[in-house]
């Protein structure tokens, strides 16, 4: 007889330990990683700046950093590097995290995360219909933006180099790739 699976809740994410790692639950099952590295935390600091300064002076809604608990379902839980929520969706902000999907994810990808960011987060946050994703690449010094479509994500925008981009949900934030590389 197969052993059998054990489904994780939020009751059981509650309860796992400080330590500097990440823990997230995808569909019941449990995903640990380490603490992200100081190229990690340069970019997504190098990233958030503008983003926040730009959300927050045109009064768009909000950007978060990690760690942030994103409740998508009370078997999903993950920690984003950066969540925006445009105005409307500001209600999703609990003293537990966000309750629902915000309006854009994004993830910086780390060597022991590429995987998960690029196959296991796209699919939960369009399932979720998390309506905006960027998968931001240090090594490849490139940044992909990609909308929900039906089906899926669609590759709105791979940014690389030294010109300003707005990428999606914003469409003028004006993004210089290279200035995010720490």
């Amino acid at each position: 007889m197969a052993p059998q699976r054990v489904i994780l809740r939020y009751k059981d994410y509650e309860a796992l330990p400080n330590d500097g790692r990440q823990y997230e639950i995808h569909d019941g099952e449990l995903c640990v990683t380490p603490a992200p590295t100081p190229k990690h935390q340069f970019t997504s600091q190098n990233l958030f700046i503008p983003m926040h300064a730009h959300v927050s002076s045109r009064g768009l809604g909000k950007v978060l950093y990690a760690p942030i608990d994103v409740i998508l379902s009370d078997t999903t839980i993950v920690q984003p590097d950066l969540v925006y929520l445009e105005t409307r969706r500001l209600s999703l902000i609990t003293s537990r995290g966000i309750e629902g999907p915000p309006t854009l994810i994004v993830q910086i990808l780390s060597p022991s995360t590429v995987q998960i960011n690029r196959t296991t987060h796209m699919q939960l946050f369009a399932r979720f219909a998390v309506p905006y994703y960027w998968i931001v690449d240090p090594e490849a010094q490139a940044i992909e933006a990609y909308g929900l479509r039906e089906g899926g994500y669609d590759l709105s925008v791979r940014a690389a180099g030294s010109q300003p981009v707005s990428l999606p949900p914003f469409t003028d934030l004006g993004i210089v790739p290279d200035s995010i590389w720490p």
